[in-house]
């Protein structure tokens, strides 16, 4: 395993370079079952002697655990990492076990203030609106979002699981730098409209579950693998007949990983990378892990360039793949376009 650093590309118009590969940091603290917090640290340390220099967190994920988490190893490094968090899942009033989107300016306020002290700086690099409110004009939320950015708390301003047309509403209130949304090989439902619509725009994608949440690596092939406080095993990809035919789309990603010398994960990351080129626009996925051997894997696919040949044999997965990406599809951009 080589210790090359990792590319870089700009994050948005005017924003600073950063690895062409990020870091989802939410499975250290929630959703993925335990963790070892020990190791979590050593992850992040490695990413970025690897040259991964966008980290990726919620106030969503853990009610705050993780940026809490996080915050030690941002102060240890604040000149060299680019820290993105996001706003608008809230917890349901009426039932703690259940989240709800808000967009609205005093939420959006109160978040902001709470992100910066569990964080501890004094501004956050990119600010993303974790998702799209329907009842809250864009250009509101964005407007406030904006106020942010004037009052210096805020460098970039970045959105997630949006539509094209609420990308160029936003982008017309102020430059959004990145888009946010799940792209795999088994998550392609933004490429008609959102991608076009970045690329316009000049605003960078950041890919989230570009290893389609563990199921692209062969690590797990159905729920039931999974330990019961995983979130996974919600998910419909996952569960019953669709774990099972969907595990039989995975051969055509052996064949070009064998022909490689690569595990399945670095070749559905490859993929993924390999859209910047596909796309003319910049592509930052931001896999997920816990442990260091996994990073050192995830950004030596950054190296790997699949041939038309092989592009071709993986194109059509996608399409055969059984149930939606959540069971509620009104979360996603896929469901509102």
């Amino acid at each position: 395993m080589t210790d090359s650093r990792i590319a870089t590309v700009r994050l948005g118009a005017t924003g600073p370079e950063v690895g062409v590969q990020g870091l989802g940091c939410m499975g250290m603290s929630f959703a993925y079952g335990p963790s070892d917090a020990d190791e979590s640290r050593a992850t992040l340390e490695r990413a970025l002697d690897l040259g991964v220099t966008l980290y990726d967190t919620a106030d969503a994920y853990g009610a705050g655990e993780n940026e809490k988490f996080l915050a030690p190893f941002f102060k240890a490094h604040r000149d060299e990492v680019v820290i993105a968090t996001k706003f608008a899942l809230a917890i349901h009033p009426d039932d703690p076990t259940k989240r709800i989107i808000r967009n609205d300016a005093p939420y959006i306020r109160q978040c902001i203030e709470a992100s910066l002290k569990r964080l501890d700086v004094d501004a956050i690099d990119l600010y993303y609106m974790h998702r799209r409110d329907v009842n809250v004009p864009i250009e509101e939320t964005v407007g406030v979002m904006a106020e942010l950015v004037r009052e210096g708390k805020v460098k970039q301003l970045g959105l997630s699981e949006v539509t094209a047309g609420e990308l160029r509403a936003a982008h017309a209130v102020h430059p959004i730098a990145a888009v946010q949304s799940e792209w795999s090989l088994f998550s392609r439902d933004i490429e008609p409209k959102v991608l076009p619509a970045a690329r316009e725009l000049g605003v960078t994608l950041v890919p989230y579950s570009p290893l389609g949440r563990g199921f692209l690596t062969g690590s797990f092939a159905r729920a039931e693998d999974l330990t019961s406080d995983d979130f996974r095993r919600q998910q419909p990809r996952f569960t019953g007949e669709n774990a099972a035919a969907n595990a039989a789309l995975l051969d055509p990603i052996r064949e070009v990983a064998d022909a490689h010398g690569a595990s399945l994960g670095q070749t559905a990351l490859a993929w993924v990378q390999q859209q910047a080129a596909v796309h003319d626009l910049p592509v930052i996925p931001i896999p997920g892990t816990r442990k260091p051997g996994r990073v050192e894997e995830n950004t030596a696919a950054t190296r790997i360039v699949l041939t038309e040949e092989e592009l071709a044999l993986l194109e059509p997965i996608a399409a055969k793949v059984a149930g939606d990406r959540y069971a509620d599809m009104s979360f996603a951009s896929s469901g509102r376009e």
